[in-house]
């Protein structure tokens, strides 16, 4: 059964991202107050997502039955991708990009119903994202999570094995030292403890080492974060002031077609004051010529 924690934390990754950051210290400010620290801890630990893992993570929290599908199907096509050629591979292809097709299409439903029908939606990340779900296990187990920060991509339809980073144990340090019983019988007991005598500072300088770089490594991370939160508000304040000029652009694009509309209506009203003037001007002369004929046959 979820807990509160993880029913908030769900909320958290179900909001638009511009309002994840306030919300997110609110939460934590409102753990440490309740002395959970233990969840004010997994809180501050929450990454702020992209808007496209956004778009993700709302279709896998509000239809994880769709993506249930996408990964029963992901299992389906591997299997049946193994051997196939020609005709086959193509009827495989369109069938995924049919269903990934459905799938960002339920997606932008759901972010526009989220965010409002004027959102920009980075609905190309979004599809790379869902494509890659269905052609690697680990990013599909991924996007279930509804937890994603940031969208994925895949270049090909297929299994791809991936390089695998892990921090030696002392159990593994101690069975990289350990020996074979003939080996054991043929070593004699000085060169075996001076052996491991060196292995162990081998092993605690590597430790020391790994730790450091750790510790670099988070540290990194955190200011490659600050600086990515800060790139998405530069990002989001340009995209207001578009909008924004987009906005006075369509205002003076109305302004205009009705200044042309009022300079096409005072051009006629010109048009029928010249016809008035001609007419005017031609019973002027007309009524002049008549009095000059009338003089003209005055008697003396």
């Amino acid at each position: 059964m979820p807990s509160v924690t993880d029913e908030l934390i769900q909320r958290l990754y179900e909001e638009p991202p511009d309002g994840f950051v306030a919300a997110r210290t609110a939460a934590i400010n409102e753990a440490k107050e309740s002395g959970d620290r233990d969840a004010a801890k997994r809180l501050a630990a929450l990454k702020k997502p992209t808007v496209a893992a956004w778009v993700v993570n709302l279709l896998a929290l509000r239809r994880p039955e769709l993506i249930d599908d996408l990964v029963e199907l992901s299992a389906e096509l591997r299997e049946a991708q193994r051997g196939l050629k020609g005709d086959q591979l193509r009827e495989l292809t369109a069938q995924r990009r049919q269903v990934v097709a459905a799938l960002v299409d339920a997606a932008r439903r759901l972010a526009m119903e989220a965010s409002g029908p004027g959102a920009k939606l980075p609905l190309g990340e979004v599809e790379a994202t869902l494509t890659a779900a269905l052609a690697e296990p680990t990013v599909a187990a991924q996007v279930r999570t509804g937890r994603l920060i940031r969208a994925a991509s895949y270049a090909g339809f297929g299994e791809v094995p991936r390089p695998r980073l892990r921090l030696v144990t002392d159990e593994d340090e101690s069975a990289e030292g350990s020996e074979g019983p003939d080996d054991a019988e043929v070593v004699d007991f000085p060169q075996q403890s001076a052996r491991d005598e060196r292995r162990r500072r081998e092993f605690e300088q590597k430790r020391r080492e790994l730790r450091r770089e750790l510790g670099t490594a988070q540290a990194d991370e955190k200011r490659a974060d600050e600086r990515l939160e800060k790139s998405e508000a530069a990002e989001r304040d340009a995209e207001h002031l578009v909008e924004d000029l987009d906005a006075e652009l369509a205002e003076l694009e109305r302004r205009r077609t009705e200044a042309q509309a009022d300079v096409a209506r005072r051009k006629q009203g010109r048009r029928a004051a010249e016809r008035e003037t001609a007419v005017a001007r031609r019973r002027v002369g007309d009524v002049q010529a008549a009095l000059e004929d009338l003089e003209s046959d005055e008697p003396d």
